[in-house]
């Protein structure tokens, strides 16, 4: 949620602002601003609520003159309706300090109240607002803009990264985050802020990590950071691994459709450097090789896509490693005195590394005594910053808020995980290690046959169907979370009723739902892995067939027991039953979005939806 920019250095501040927010526009957000110090040394502000589209506006119609220091701000509204006056920036000290803020100012009721008492009239329904109005009265009293940040934030309570510049210090821009991201780019005599490299992946891939509890100050070339309390800190510097073509379009109709088919890629980067002679080796878990001798537990957390991820890995996990596991929610973990210990094993996964309700957890779960490992797709985030260990997914960027292959990606990171565990543990035997590793190497090529063979027919599908105002999905074991994941990703952008049920649990309530022509997705387990499960769910297409339902199978190809059920199959390559789920989920990414598109929906941009939430 929101997106931040903040840019010193010789160029002109406004192009690399507007730039910036508009490489930051997945994270959602429905207005946005710009501050900038013009060449004649005053502070100039343009905002307006809507799309970035209506600033680009405003500066056409009111231009401001050549700056070389700024900060920019696309804002999801919290406090306050999107409205022009509660965009961000917000301005204090007489106009001559600019602030923009991600997050949440929890007691900011309080602060309002607080200078409301001293006289001070704001013009905004934010908590933001309050935040400004504090570091004006801090900067009158210091004439230090750092001085004023400091004696600012260790008042406020909550999530937030703050950016200001003033008037009096051109060339300057200091920031401050708590539980919500920001990072820095280093470039030649120019200096960077974000809240996403993404903000500035196109001026340079050398970054630097701001840290929990940290103040930033940024000049032209220079960086100094400190903790709360004013001491130096040295941050943690990263190369950005991808550039900035690799976050644009490229000729497709949507980010969503690039990077669905971008599936085959995000699994072959993901292995990649993993596999050696037929045996798994993860190189950054070598250090806890000993605690997984000892675990007795592992506790998977996340939300969302990501949970669902976790539930197919759970499957792994117990089958390999020999470790029971939990996948629970985050945003409930914390909030129900977990049972942890100094042998438990905590896995978060997050494909930006900035899911508060995800990190928040981590942090419980490490002050419970629990070993802490994410699984990760953004460099130089918070999650992987506070946990133990960290397994990096290399799916790319992903801009559509409706994640796809970062979902692939996450089942490919736990099944690297789970064989890692299982070896190191002894409880994998070298065959079956050997057998998964073949699997997990030649998936990429079978995602891409069915984006070559079945993508158009699905689309085909979707446009078929886009009247219909609800759809239901099925799956066993581990098609299950599947079918949990084709139900979410139809409700994100398309915003029709969809809801995933196990196939077991269909007499005990979900076969009150089907009426004559409710279309029900039906993920079909191999035959050759379990035939038992395999007629059990032939069985539930035959019982909701005859209640009239309409049937759409995704089943291996050469499962013939399903042609005479079905009204359409949906074909995916053979592969073991474990790593069935990473195909046949693609089918349903292509329905989701084919049925949106055909719906003239933002694939991209689902509404009330935000691509990184930041905020518990």
């Amino acid at each position: 949620m929101c997106g931040i920019v903040g840019y010193v250095g010789p160029r002109d501040s406004q192009d690399i602002l507007v730039a910036g927010l508009a490489r930051l526009e997945y994270r959602g957000y429905d207005s946005a601003g710009i501050a900038v110090i013009d060449e004649g040394g005053s502070l100039a502000v343009r905002k307006r609520s809507g799309k970035l589209a209506r600033l680009r506006e405003a500066l056409d119609t009111d231009p401001i003159g050549r700056g070389t220091t700024g900060i920019g701000h696309t804002r999801w509204a919290t406090h306050g309706g999107p409205t022009d006056q509660n965009a961000h920036p917000h301005l204090a000290d007489g106009d001559r300090l600019a602030v923009i803020h991600n997050g949440i100012i929890e007691n900011f009721s309080e602060l309002r109240k607080e200078l409301q008492a001293e006289g001070v009239e704001f013009l905004s329904d934010t908590d933001t607002e309050v935040a400004a109005q504090l570091i004006g009265r801090a900067y009158r009293e210091t004439g230090d803009l750092v001085a004023a940040f400091r004696a600012v934030v260790n008042r406020l309570d909550g999530a937030f990264t703050l950016l200001a510049t003033h008037e009096d210090h051109p060339g300057l821009v200091v920031g401050a985050r708590r539980n919500s991201p920001l990072v820095i780019g280093l470039g030649e005599g120019e200096t960077f802020l974000g809240s996403d490299v993404a903000a500035f992946v196109e001026h340079t891939r050398h970054a630097l990590a701001v840290g929990q509890d940290e103040i930033v100050a940024i000049r032209p070339g220079q960086v100094e950071v400190t903790d709360f309390s004013g001491n130096a800190v040295e941050p943690q510097p990263f190369e950005v691994s991808w550039d900035a073509a690799a976050a644009d379009k490229g000729g497709w109709s949507s980010f969503m459709a690039k990077e669905v088919s971008e599936e085959p890629e995000a699994v072959a980067n993901t292995v990649r450097g993993r596999i050696h002679d037929g045996e798994i080796r993860v190189p950054e878990l070598d250090g806890l090789d000993d605690f997984f001798r000892g675990i007795d537990r592992i506790v998977v957390l996340a939300c969302g896509t990501a949970y669902y991820s976790g539930l197919v890995g759970k499957y792994a996990l117990e089958k390999w490693a020999r470790i029971p596991v939990d996948v629970e929610l985050a945003h409930e973990f914390r909030y129900r005195e977990p049972i942890v210990s100094a042998s438990t094993l905590v896995v978060s996964i997050s494909q930006s590394g900035e899911t508060m309700d995800t990190l928040m957890a981590v942090k419980e779960a490490a002050r419970l005594g629990a070993k802490t490992l994410s699984i990760c797709n953004t460099q130089g985030s918070t999650i992987p910053r506070e946990s133990d260990a960290v397994v990096y997914t290399h799916a790319g960027p992903e801009v559509a808020v409706a994640s796809t292959k970062a979902f692939v990606a996450q089942i490919t990171a736990l099944y690297l995980l789970a064989l890692h565990v299982g070896r190191v543990r002894g409880a994998l035997p070298a065959d079956v290690s050997a057998e998964a590793s073949e699997q997990l190497g030649a998936l990429p090529e079978k995602i891409q046959w069915i984006l070559d063979n079945e993508q158009e027919r699905t689309e085909q599908l979707a446009h078929w169907m886009a009247d219909t105002r609800s759809v239901l999905f099925l799956g066993r074991h581990v098609g299950y979370p599947i079918a949990l994941e084709g139900a979410l990703k139809l409700k994100e952008i398309s915003y029709i009723h969809a809801e995933g049920f196990a196939a077991g649990e269909l007499k005990h309530g979900p076969i009150a739902l089907i009426e004559p022509g409710q279309p029900v997705f039906v993920v079909v387990p191999s035959p050759r892995g379990s035939i038992t499960m395999h007629q059990k769910v032939v069985s539930n297409i035959e019982e909701i067939r005859a209640r009239g339902a309409r049937i759409i199978a995704i089943a291996e190809q050469g499962d013939s027991a399903v042609l005479p059920s079905a009204d359409e199959v949906l074909r995916i390559p053979l592969a073991s039953p474990l790593f069935e789920p990473i195909l046949a989920v693609v089918p349903l990414h292509i329905f989701a979005m084919g049925l949106a598109t055909a719906k003239g929906l933002d694939v991209d941009q689902p509404r009330n939806l935000a691509k990184s939430v930041t905020v518990e």
